[in-house]
């Protein structure tokens, strides 16, 4: 095997592009996912290193000189974060010209071409799932002979090789977590709405679920969900305590973790017997029976995608909900003691200012526990991006660079006749507003802290840090011009 270096790329300062986050931007506070993305490969490469630049608070000055000791590196990519990745990618070859540089990740997987030609630095990129696409190029394969990726042939030109077909079998992967024990620190890894430390995990790849917006299903993970035995699952559930006594919490981060139903509460029921407390991503559609056997068996908290209260944009956006029916599911959330984290989006097809009124009442109405709002992010490959281009909602086309600030703040990109992206950024700013500075709101985050001093200090300092964003927001630029 050659010597291998897998990069998350320092970028942005606190910025969370890597490789298990949806949300390639600055966040409202200090928050990092895992690079399970890339750990995944790690897993298979004997002897490999993982280094995750932003959440350990490394630059490029910290990592340019590792390249010296690799002949292979792996640089996990995404849109809004390209162009920074390419100065690294660039600085790497500089300290070892002879070191085979590919990138990995939506960005490169949809546009193979433009992101070869962007610097000779780069010597392939991985298409669809790269696990075993990049294990065989750390094999010594000849690249002209490894199915997924394109690359930069001896005459400086881009070949593209087969596709490679996508990992049926998800139990001939190997457990990430000892890639996490042997080269990560759980101490860096923050999410708001998670228990300090925590841990995340997939225990499946691929959403069944068709929405426009939705980047890992529309370019990486397919609309297949294939899934870990449970077996699997419970078996790398059991390593967790013992790697890693200090983390309260694991969170899988499967598309949609609740889809197989009797698959998530076998999964459940092993976990209790384990001890783990456990949160999951679930669509807002999910019966009472199921949470039920969830809850009685671990589970804390819910990761939900509401995205709107106004049931024309989830059909615009083929969300496959009712507004209905969530309100049912965060009725029974509530009554059965699950926390619920919702996630919002304004500026998709079809918004007005009326509907942002609608989606804003109706955040209020099933009051989250705690809740994001983002701007509608066109990213390269989604079909949301297709339509902007199409119908001329994204004026500018910088490859994914109008979707983040010049400090990696997300921006509104869209822009439609009646509804302009100055003024859905600032229904951000008013949504989120109007939902924590309610009465209610701020005397349940007060009981809160009252309740579990061992959070009132963490909220403190997220509270200061959602005021700031707030502040800088006020006086960041709708887009880019």
């Amino acid at each position: 095997m050659m010597r291998t270096l897998f990069l998350n790329p320092p970028s942005f300062e606190g910025f969370d592009g890597g490789a298990g986050s949806r949300y390639q931007a600055k966040r409202e506070v200090r928050s990092y996912w895992y690079p399970t993305w890339l750990a995944q490969p790690a897993a298979l490469v004997p002897g490999s290193r993982l280094v995750d630049a932003p959440p350990a608070g490394l630059s490029l000055a910290d990592v340019a000189p590792l390249a010296r000791d690799y002949e292979l590196a792996v640089l996990h990519t995404s849109s809004p974060g390209f162009a920074g990745d390419v100065k690294v990618a660039e600085a790497l070859k500089a300290q070892n010209p002879s070191l085979l540089l590919g990138m990995v990740g939506a960005k490169v997987a949809v546009e193979p071409d433009r992101s070869l030609q962007a610097s000779a630095a780069i010597d392939f990129v991985a298409r669809e799932e790269f696990d075993f696409t990049v294990a065989e190029v750390a094999g010594g394969r000849a690249l002209s002979s490894v199915d997924g990726i394109s690359y930069r042939d001896s005459g400086g030109g881009v070949a593209h090789n087969p596709d490679r077909e996508i990992i049926t079998d998800m139990d001939r992967l190997p457990f990430v977590t000892p890639v996490y024990k042997r080269d990560l620190r759980p101490e860096n890894y923050y999410i708001g709405y998670l228990r300090h430390p925590y841990l995340s995990l997939y225990t499946g790849r691929g959403c069944r679920s068709r929405c426009t917006f939705c980047l890992w299903p529309q370019t990486i993970g397919g609309h297949l969900y294939r899934t870990r035995s449970v077996e699997s699952v419970l078996e790398e559930a059991a390593l967790i305590p013992q790697l890693f006594p200090q983390v309260k919490e694991v969170f899988f981060d499967d598309d949609t973790f609740t889809d197989n139903r009797p698959r998530a509460e076998a999964i459940a029921r092993g976990l209790a017997r384990l001890g783990i407390t456990w949160s999951c991503n679930a669509k807002a559609n999910v019966p009472r029976e199921t949470l039920k056997v969830l809850k009685d068996n671990g589970l804390r908290l819910l990761l939900v995608g509401y995205e709107s209260g106004n049931q024309q944009i989830l059909i615009n956006i083929k969300k496959g909900l009712r507004v209905d029916r969530a309100r049912r599911f965060a009725a029974d959330c509530r009554e059965l003691g699950i926390t619920v984290h919702g996630t919002f989006i304004l500026g998709l097809p079809g918004e007005t200012r009326e509907t942002i009124e609608e989606t804003i009442r109706f955040a209020a109405e099933v009051n989250p526990h705690s809740l994001q709002v983002s701007v509608a992010a066109p990213y390269p490959g989604t079909e949301l991006y297709r339509q902007a281009i199409e119908r001329g909602w994204l004026p500018s086309d910088g490859g994914g660079a109008t979707l983040v600030s010049e400090d990696g703040t997300q921006v509104a990109a869209l822009s439609y006749p009646h509804l302009g992206h100055t003024e859905i950024l600032e229904s951000v700013d008013a949504f989120y507003r109007r939902f924590y500075f309610r009465a209610g709101k701020l005397a349940e985050m007060s009981a809160e802290m009252l309740r579990r001093p061992d959070m009132a200090a963490r909220r403190l300092r997220e509270g200061g840090e959602f005021v700031r964003f707030l502040t800088r927001r006020a006086r960041t630029p709708a887009a880019p011009s």
